[in-house]
């Protein structure tokens, strides 16, 4: 099933609910409504925004369908913004007087000779409104300059577009809308008039605010057989309106069809076929809920839910109210100029996608958890800690974040980008004791091994610590985290460690950067066994264990250099290391408080 057929499918669900605008209709964006007297006189201006906080912000109401703009000047019917309106604007406005004089004598022509008192009002408003009076109306405010305004008469609790007889024009104009060529529609399989323009959609983070297109024909390299704009992709007006509404519904923001924040660059919005929105519902908490680990019943509530889904359970065996096989849709969509990309585009059954999301998480995993870790970080929190520029959501590579969410959501091994991201990060200063970083690794290194079992690989990553893992990466990774241990314990804090000064090279050019390492580590050990001889047996004991698994020879010996994955295993190996908590029982005079100062954090810094 195509994109447009989903949405215009989709329609017919939402239309039965009453969510949705009927055809000759949409919603926008208002903050203002003009009340006019019986005479066409503004009788005051109607602050009609939602408060938010401080602030108030426009809501969303049904009116005529919008008109498709693009260069020219083309008049929306009973409302619009205040250039066409009411002939002024907060800029230069050197359109202005023309957009409105396009309102006006449309308006004047199409309310000539219509009897009903309200659209009486608008026509006596229009034959005699001056922009120039617009300061001196009551309830005047400069941030109405530029947002839509709609009218209403004094008295009255109904705007002028809701009255019978304006109802009765927009269904007229409709009907005319019918015109056209007639053509086999791609996307319903029926015959009717195509649609030239396709509808404008708004609410894509990063488009323009007007709307940018899903389909359109800009130039003549798009066009074939001689056919001009929409006929290139024939498209009934009927359909063409299905979808454009139905995806700007879903874009809504705070809707419950839609992630709160855009995954790198694409809005993700996401539906169900069937059932009263429990689907949408756990979709959109086990992929960007981000339940943070002091709520700890619906961290583990969500914990629960996708270790069963994880073994094998479907999702209406764990949520009953969920109907089995239900089809659901996700779609990702990303800011192209003045039109939209598709980034992702995934049709599956909601089983399916639950399954991936719970494999997903469940190859995260790693002990001990990483720092504010909780239940299910969404893919945004990952990509953000672990491969964004000072961990910024701005900075998160768009092309990567679109790979990543295909791999989460089709089960396929995560784009190899991924790792080669999440080290360049590590080698440019993130810490890898926080655990993100070496979460990631380990789902890209299992994903990888599960999907191509020909590797010839030394067993699958470890999730927690494992001293006889027997990857060269890893051992070394162990290896580097005992030397910063030494450093730590002879010297306590200091402002750069070996890892601040070493971590990058060490893991990818072990035989050039070790000796300097083992040669400073035996100082720092000289000076343990002096101050705490406890400590310097414990971490000796910890060196000859490791150094058991590292061979004078190759291939286990001190490489010249490490691939990508046996560099990511190192900085599994050292978070693993590091957050080991060290037996201390042969060393009963090893103070408790200074073994948990200095040894362990438990992947937090």
């Amino acid at each position: 099933m195509t994109i447009l057929q989903a949405l215009e499918r989709h329609y017919h669900r939402l239309a039965e609910r009453g969510e949705v605008s009927s055809p000759g209709w949409s919603r926008e964006k208002f903050g203002f409504c003009v009340v006019l007297s019986r005479d066409g006189e503004p009788v005051w201006i109607e602050d009609i925004r939602a408060p938010s906080g401080k602030k108030r912000k426009p809501t969303d109401y049904p009116v005529p369908a919008a008109v498709k703009r693009t260069v020219g000047i083309v008049s929306n019917f009973l409302w619009d913004k205040t250039s066409y309106a009411l002939g002024r604007t907060a800029g230069k406005g050197q359109r202005t007087a023309q957009e409105h004089a396009a309102f006006r004598e449309m308006h004047l022509t199409r309310l000539a000779d219509e009897t009903d008192e309200g659209l009486i009002a608008l026509r006596l408003f229009l034959e005699k409104w001056q922009p120039d009076r617009l300061e001196s109306v009551p309830g005047f405010v400069p941030e109405m300059l530029d947002a839509n305004v709609m009218f209403r008469l004094d008295g009255e609790r109904q705007r002028i577009h809701e009255r019978p007889a304006a109802r009765a024009l927009v269904e007229m104009a409709g009907g005319g809308n019918e015109e056209g060529e007639d053509i086999f529609c791609l996307v319903t399989g029926e015959r009717g008039p195509v649609e030239r323009l396709h509808p404008s959609i708004k609410g894509v983070e990063g488009a323009q605010s007007s709307g940018a297109a899903l389909v359109s024909f800009n130039l003549d390299a798009f066009t074939s057989l001689g056919k001009t704009q929409g006929a290139n992709a024939p498209t009934s007006k009927g359909a063409a309106f299905r979808y454009g509404t139905t995806l700007n519904y879903l874009l809504t923001r705070g809707g419950p069809n839609r992630l709160p924040r855009p995954v790198g660059d694409a809005t993700v919005v996401f539906w169900a076929e069937a059932g009263d929105g429990q689907a949408d519902a756990l979709f959109a908490n086990w992929l960007g809920g981000d339940t943070a680990d002091d709520d700890a019943s619906e961290t583990r509530k969500l914990r629960e839910q996708m270790q069963a889904v994880a073994r094998g359970k479907r999702i209406s065996d764990v949520l009953p109210e969920i109907e089995p096989d239900t089809r659901f849709h996700v779609l990702g969509l990303s800011p192209n100029a003045a039109r939209l990309s598709v980034r992702f585009w995934l049709s599956d059954t909601i089983d399916a996608f639950a399954h991936r999301l719970a494999r997903h998480h469940e190859d995260l995993r790693i002990e001990p958890a990483p720092l504010k870790w909780g239940a299910a970080p969404s893919i945004n929190r990952l990509l953000v800690n672990t491969t964004a520029l000072q961990r910024d959501f701005k900075n998160i590579p768009p092309l990567l974040a679109g790979e990543v969410m295909r791999a989460v959501l089709s089960g396929t091994r995560y784009p190899q980008s991924f790792l080669s991201a999440v080290l360049i990060r590590l080698r440019a200063g993130d810490s890898p004791a926080t655990g993100w970083h070496a979460a990631v690794i380990r789902a890209v290194l299992v994903r990888l091994k599960r999907r191509h079992p020909e590797i010839p690989e030394e067993g699958e990553t470890p999730m927690s610590l494992k001293r006889d893992h027997d990857n060269v990466g890893y051992q070394l990774g162990r290896l580097f985290a005992v030397y910063e241990l030494a450093q730590r314990a002879a010297l306590g804090r200091v402002n750069a460690t070996i890892r601040d000064k070493y971590f990058g090279a060490a893991s990818a050019t072990p035989a050039s950067v070790f000796p300097l390492i083992v040669r400073g580590g035996q100082n720092h050990l000289a000076k343990v066994r002096k101050e705490k001889p406890g400590w310097a047996s414990l971490i000796e004991r910890e060196l000859e264990e490791i150094h058991s698994h590292i061979e004078p020879v190759a291939p286990r010996s001190l490489p010249r250099s490490l691939s990508l994955q046996d560099q990511g295993e190192f900085a599994i190996g050292y978070y693993h290391q590091r957050a080991a908590r060290l037996s201390n029982d042969k060393n009963e005079n090893l103070d408790p408080k200074e073994l948990e100062d200095l040894q362990g954090e438990g992947g937090a810094e």
